[in-house]
């Protein structure tokens, strides 16, 4: 039985369908991908050797580290004592009201618990993570800086690793596994979707994610 062949109207449905069902099926997997690469790297703890560790900020509390930002501390810690790196730079500036950056307030917690004061580079600036790194950037390069492991929490590793390489470090990763934000799968799940939505904006407008890096600047850097 031969088929009534499609209106040319009937065409344009077809092919209109066909479009939206290739674009929601390349959108999935462009989500699906970056979030399994999300997940991938936050499991990444690279010892190499490099210049300098840059611990992201996260929220202080006149001059005390939240449990957030001391977790990032601790483990750069570690990393100093066992010479994986020569320097330590703290990152983040203040929110109103404060007395103290989240720079200073890290840098005062490494100088009490054994690293030299000039050891550590404070950098007091920015309001997100790629505020913080460009400016962590321009100070590595007056200091002859080029490698840098970063500390962070897990799940903000690829992007933070993404947007230091973008500002010009050779950069890789050595998160925290201790603290509030990877206690939980629940929590883990959270940033894993926040971060996938902030990677994927970052990428595309090479700017900070907005609503993503207001709630980063207590918690994820």
């Amino acid at each position: 039985m031969r088929t009534k062949p499609l209106t040319p109207l009937a065409r344009i449905r077809r092919l209109v369908l066909r479009l939206v069902f290739g674009a929601v099926v390349v959108g999935a997997l462009v989500v699906g991908g970056t979030a399994f690469r999300v997940w991938q790297v936050a499991r990444v703890d690279d010892w190499t050797k490099a210049d300098v560790a840059i611990v992201l900020g996260a929220a202080q509390y006149n001059g005390v580290p939240s449990d957030v930002l001391e977790a990032r501390l601790r483990h750069t810690l570690k990393l100093y004592q066992q010479g994986v790196v020569s320097y330590v730079a703290t990152t983040g500036g203040r929110q109103a009201g404060d007395k103290y950056t989240e720079g200073q307030a890290g840098k005062i917690w490494l100088v009490e618990n054994g690293v030299p004061e000039d050891k550590v580079l404070e950098v007091g600036e920015g309001s997100d993570t790629l505020g913080s790194l460009r400016a962590v950037a321009d100070v590595a390069k007056v200091h002859g800086l080029e490698t840098a492991v970063i500390v962070s929490d897990p799940w903000h590793s690829l992007r933070a690793r993404t947007m230091a390489e973008d500002a010009g470090l050779t950069a890789w990763t050595s998160p925290t596994r201790s603290g509030p934000n990877v206690q939980t799968r629940e929590t883990q799940l959270f940033y894993i979707k926040r971060e996938t939505g902030a990677l994927l904006y970052y990428r595309l407008m090479k700017a900070p994610a907005g609503v993503f890096d207001g709630i980063a600047a207590h918690t994820l850097g």
